[in-house]
């Protein structure tokens, strides 16, 4: 299912990029994904076997209104192809290759306490310089952490935690 939502991904990006208007499609297709994914309804219906798929295309041509014509085209082939449940992997799929167009570098800061915006901006601005990339700043805080942070900057991870140590020195004095 995984290569399957790739590969839609990557032609609706293609087509978006090559019709420029790939910022419309990202966002419509992200809607498109909360509001299944905040539907239970919407899900048992588009998911379901016992409706048809002319009954789930009338229907889809009901929910998506003033969407991009790429974007219900690609939502009919899914219908077609009783590929709709891939739509969540699809739209992570989809966002990744929007990002990496955009050089968007997703960075994920975790603290045991709360950051004010200026430490937290500071850190952001000192790994967009040094990657060369525009950040995508999100916070977090986690009391577990006991003290210090987690940085996760794409798929890298920096653990500068009090309770990383705690283990590290635990696993230290277990192995001596």
């Amino acid at each position: 299912m995984e290569e399957i939502a790739r590969v839609y991904a990557r032609s609706l990006f293609e087509v978006a990029r090559e019709k420029g208007n790939l910022d419309a499609v990202a966002d419509q297709l992200g809607q498109i994904d909360d509001a299944f994914a905040e539907s239970r309804d919407l899900r048992v219906y588009f998911f379901s076997p016992y409706f048809s798929t002319a009954e789930k295309r009338d229907a889809l041509g009901k929910v998506v209104v003033d969407a991009e014509p790429i974007l219900v085209n690609l939502l009919d082939v899914l219908v077609e192809n009783h590929r709709l449940p891939a739509l969540p992997r699809l739209r992570r799929a989809f966002d990744a290759l929007w990002r990496e167009e955009r050089k968007l570098l997703p960075v994920q800061i975790t603290s045991a306490v709360p950051l004010d915006d200026e430490a937290a901006r500071r850190i952001g601005d000192e790994i967009g310089r040094r990657t060369g990339r525009q950040i995508e700043l999100s916070t977090e805080v986690d009391p577990g952490l006991v003290g210090g942070m987690t940085l996760r900057v794409g798929n890298q991870i920096l653990d500068a935690s009090i309770r990383n140590r705690l283990e590290s020195l635990r696993r230290q004095v277990a192995a001596g």
